[in-house]
């Protein structure tokens, strides 16, 4: 016991470890509290393993600094971290869908970092609307009457259906019935709008009979159309166009929303991606259209609202607008986003994910081959190869829609492919990457080519793996 005690006098004061100019370094830019919590826990750790007999020799100032910088550091990790995106999945909802364009970057941290006129009329001088920074460039870009942004598509078709249908019967086709992600349904939406679903027609076929049918003078407030852009009904199919309901629209004096989900603006088809356009969805007739802003547009997340002034101007009113508001930085990047649009040629450049679906086979065959060749210079021990892949939209957009590409396989003969993967995950930068039979792939469009000596760096901490070395 008496060793013990001579042990535990020897273990240094908190206040005297705090003096140490490494941790007061620390300190300038971390929270004094976290410091000594770090310090604390160190000295808490060597008393116990002393009292328990674990430990038999004090340990000294500078390895009770150093364990208390390493958890410093990992106190100040943060949860929400950048990765590398080397799946090939261009709007991976996991990893945060859309990255934004420089433009939309620059807004972001400019409203982030000042005060801004976000409520505010300069013209004025006296309050403004939050709304009006959005709403002028994506009626130019869209061509709709009237616009508004809130948090999320959801919220979107939410804030649309109670401001247009409270207590009265929405008609549905039951094939368009979907869940969003998350568990998020329609239906479940529609019951929380207060409008009342009526759900027609099958799984498979919808005619514009079904909706006569289900039509009823005063009980009926609108005409629902979801666009299923999370899966895709194949074979013996039947569906009501945009352009059918209008028609209904007009007769019986009710409005028709087209959910759209995915926000497509620019023509894909020629890259493989045959999703309707908002344009063609104002073209064909809706009166409201809904769409995400974080998938095929290429923005921020948020609920885009565009459509007729008159239905525009009651969800502005309606007191779920406040709830579901969006904050300054979210416009920001909202105007930037649309304002890229302006130029059709341009945005495909400019804007991420539009640049990841329309690169080339050529060109992606190229990037591989760069990504290849800086590995292999950077690493060793390892077996690259360029294969041709598929990669993906995703995002729920684009169901079964593969895009040709092209990755860079990397095997070893000494560490698994398992251990690969799982090193990369587990970098100080992240690296998300997918097994295939028995290699680890590196899917090249959605990687950007600085991330490739970041890549090299991840990978090389596997050099002194073998293939006993197993988490």
């Amino acid at each position: 016991m008496g060793e013990k005690q001579e042990l535990l006098r020897k273990i240094p004061k908190i206040d005297e470890v705090l003096q140490d100019e490494r941790l007061i370094f620390f300190m300038e830019k971390t929270p004094r509290s976290v410091v000594v919590e770090a310090v604390r826990q160190q000295i808490n750790e060597l008393r116990n393993g002393i009292l328990q007999g674990s430990i038999e020799q004090t340990a000294g100032l500078d390895e009770i600094v150093e364990g208390a910088l390493k958890q410093v550091r990992i106190r100040k990790k943060r949860s929400l971290r950048r990765v590398i995106n080397a799946t090939g999945i261009v709007l991976h909802t996991n990893l945060g869908r859309a990255n934004l364009s420089d433009t939309a970057i620059e807004g972001v941290c400019e409203a982030a970092s000042h005060y801004s006129t976000l409520e505010y009329d300069l013209k004025k001088g006296a309050r403004g609307s939050r709304h009006s920074h959005v709403e002028e460039i994506i009626k130019q870009v869209t061509g709709a009457e009237a616009a508004m942004v809130v948090n999320n598509n959801a919220a979107a078709t939410m804030l649309c259906l109670s401001a247009m249908a409270r207590g009265k019967e929405v008609i549905v086709s039951r094939g368009e019935l979907v869940e969003i992600g998350g568990s998020f349904r329609i239906p479940e939406i529609m019951e929380e709008s207060g409008a009342i679903l009526r759900d027609i027609g099958t799984t498979n076929k919808t005619k514009t009979s079904d909706y006569v049918n289900a039509y009823e003078e005063g009980v009926t407030g609108a005409l629902l159309k979801v666009h299923t852009s999370n899966y895709k009904i194949i074979g013996f199919t039947q569906e009501t166009t945009v352009s059918e309901l209008a028609e209904l629209g007009k007769q019986w004096g009710l409005p028709v929303i087209y959910d759209l989900g995915s926000g497509l603006m620019n023509d894909l088809t020629d890259f493989g991606v045959d999703e309707p356009t908002v344009q063609s969805a104002l073209q064909d007739g809706a009166d409201v259209v809904l769409f995400s802003g974080d998938k095929l547009l290429g923005g921020p997340q948020g609920g885009v609202i565009i459509g007729k002034k008159e239905y525009i101007d009651k969800m502005k009113a309606h007191p779920l607008a406040r709830a579901f508001r969006v904050d300054k930085m979210t416009l920001s990047a909202m105007e930037a986003t649309f304002f890229e649009y302006l130029d059709r040629t341009t945005c495909r450049k400019n804007i991420p994910i539009l640049r990841m679906i329309t690169m080339t086979a050529g060109e992606l065959e190229k990037k591989a081959e760069a990504l290849k060749a800086v590995l292999e210079k950077e690493t060793e021990g390892f077996i690259f190869q360029v294969e041709a892949c598929q990669d993906q939209v995703g995002g729920g957009s684009a169901p079964g829609v593969m895009l040709p590409g092209y990755a860079v396989s990397v095997r070893s003969e000494a560490v698994t492919e398992a251990r690969i993967e799982r090193t990369l995950r587990k970098a100080e930068l992240p690296v998300i990457a997918h097994v295939f039979r028995d290699a680890v792939y590196l899917n090249v469009r959605t990687i950007e080519e600085k991330e490739y000596p970041l890549i090299a760096k991840a990978l090389g901490s596997t050099k002194n793996c073998d293939r006993e070395d197993q988490e």
